[in-house]
């Protein structure tokens, strides 16, 4: 018989995919591990909810009226009281054993703020191509990070401190989705966190098929920008306006996230806070090696 691992939870997001948060129920439960699972429900219309309380009456359901997308996580984290906790989309399982390494991993480095997992898809197992990505960052690793250093992460397969994820802020109500990492990446990294990609955590992604790919681009392009006037230097953010308003001229989706971040941006003044000069030069650091790997590409180069 397993012995629950006390130390860390794992919190859930869903929103209409029954079937999906269903399955991967059904395999987190046998974890190992035996961590409290909290699935919150972003007001879900197919029975979700419904479905959860019937099946698995020993996770802790929350209910929320309406669709927080991302910042429905900051609620499940409220409601543990384990100094780690492990998030999961509700299309994502993670490995047995993983979670209590991340554990083992949060104990033995109190610098450790966030631990990313390889991400395995699919029945087949292929690794995610965002695993290489993440295996190759170009940021200084410092002495005692368990792997590759990181100003990013994937919110659905990661390991969270939770004094760091709180005292960061968690995220924010507004970012909804679509590139929601971003802000905490940077947050956390600005108050000392360590944020490092972990391969020997691992889990499972079985992409559902439920997905609106235009509105999450929508999103995207808008978080991307609201965090420009948000945290990065004031020129870089005028400069990145004026593509998303070129852009625009012939992408209906740029027009729309650049109406909704300049309809956010006396809040986004208010709220203004620039990174710390190190992380800053981290960011441009990532940005440089995107620009050269995008001309590769192009070029029809291998990267």
């Amino acid at each position: 018989m397993c012995t629950p691992d006390s130390r860390i939870s794992l919190v859930m997001i869903t929103f209409n995919r029954r079937d999906e948060v269903l399955r991967s129920l059904s395999s987190l439960s046998e974890l190992p591990e035996r961590p409290q699972i909290v699935v919150v429900d972003n007001g879900s219309a197919d029975n979700t909810a419904e479905a959860i309380a019937e099946r698995y009456p020993a996770v802790r359901l929350i209910r929320s009226a309406s669709n927080l997308g991302a910042a429905a996580r900051n609620l499940g984290v409220e409601c543990v009281d384990t100094p780690y906790v492990a998030f999961a989309d509700d299309d994502v399982v993670w490995e047995p054993g993983s979670l209590s390494h991340a554990a083992d991993l949060f104990d033995a480095q109190p610098n450790l703020g966030l631990a990313v997992a390889r991400v395995l898809v699919g029945r087949k197992n292929q690794e995610d191509p965002i695993c290489r990505v993440l295996e190759q960052s170009p940021l200084p690793r410092v002495q005692g990070m368990p792997g590759p250093s990181l100003l990013g992460f994937l919110a659905g397969a990661c390991a969270v401190r939770r004094s760091a994820f709180q005292a960061a802020g968690g995220f924010p109500s507004w970012i909804v989705l679509g590139g929601e990492e971003e802000l905490l990446a940077a947050d956390l990294a600005a108050l000392g966190w360590w944020i490092c990609y972990v391969p020997q955590l691992v889990v499972h992604h079985y992409p559902s098929s439920v997905r609106d790919s235009r509105t999450r681009r929508i999103y995207q392009l808008r978080n991307g920008l609201c965090f420009a006037w948000l945290r990065r230097p004031l020129g870089l953010a005028i400069r990145q306006t004026l593509a998303m308003g070129l852009a625009g001229l012939c992408d209906r989706s740029a027009r729309q996230a650049l109406a909704m971040a300049l309809g956010r941006l006396p809040l986004l003044l208010r709220e203004r806070r620039v990174l710390p000069a190190e992380v800053e030069r981290c960011l441009v650091l990532l940005e440089r090696r995107e620009s050269r790997a995008k001309a590769l590409v192009a070029q029809g180069a291998p990267v």
